[in-house]
């Protein structure tokens, strides 16, 4: 049939049914970019019809479902928690309710509250913040540490991937801390070739360490995730 007649089955591809944003008076081509990439992400839209809070959701969810990390009246703290999507997955999993919370969850961006969940509004990186979530587990340890914290980018690759490992270094020492014994740490990392030193002490603190890229993390992306588990208790245990 020749093309322009405007016949056919009526069906569209999926490029053609793809969104695309014009790039407006004060706004960078990669804030374009991104906006558009979030209006064509299946993910994106299926957390708005499920109620999650973001695509991160449906990572935490597959690694769960891949690996059993939740488990009934298991204690959980949230690294980098906003806008909430990880901990919205954890809480009905073990078991977390306001009148027994077992997770808290920090990040220095506003979140809406999640029954049954202690939100701690501050920077991880400050120095009081350790503590304050120590606090906020009643003096229990954790059973999962879990952190998708990722630093504000620069646009230079390297100088983003050495500042989104030394977020998660200060994850992993502060994970050493809190996890009770067989306790599991997992966290957003970037490809880099810097990860050495974090690996050797996840392998000197922990059964087994493997990476996992979840479907719902982008494939172009450099992101992964470590998940480590059995924690082999602080050397005074």
């Amino acid at each position: 049939m020749p093309k322009g007649t405007g016949q056919g089955s009526g069906r569209r591809s999926a490029t053609d049914l793809k969104v695309r944003v014009k790039t407006s008076k004060g706004r960078k081509i990669g804030s374009t970019l991104w906006l558009q990439r979030q209006l064509n992400d299946p993910y994106v839209a299926r957390a708005r019809t499920e109620g999650l809070r973001s695509r991160a959701a449906y990572k935490i969810k597959e690694l769960d479902e891949r690996y059993h990390l939740f488990k009934k009246g298991m204690r959980v703290v949230d690294l980098g928690a906003a806008p909430g999507g990880w901990s919205l997955v954890a809480a009905p999993i073990v078991g977390s309710t306001e009148a027994n919370p077992l997770i808290v969850g920090i990040d220095y961006l506003d979140m809406d509250a999640i029954p049954g969940v202690i939100l701690l509004k501050k920077d991880f990186n400050d120095e009081d913040a350790p503590q304050a979530l120590i606090e906020a587990l009643g003096g229990h340890k954790a059973d999962i540490v879990m952190s998708d914290m990722a630093a504000p980018t620069t646009g230079h690759r390297p100088t983003d991937h050495i500042r989104i490992m030394q977020l998660v270094e200060l994850a992993a020492d502060f994970a050493v801390q809190v996890l009770a014994p067989g306790g599991t740490f997992i966290a957003k990392v970037f490809q880099g070739g810097t990860e050495h030193e974090l690996l050797h002490l996840l392998k000197q603190n922990f059964a087994t360490t493997i990476h996992a890229k979840p479907k719902a993390s982008r494939q172009d992306s450099a992101e992964t995730y470590l998940v480590a588990r059995g924690f082999k208790g602080a050397p005074s245990e």
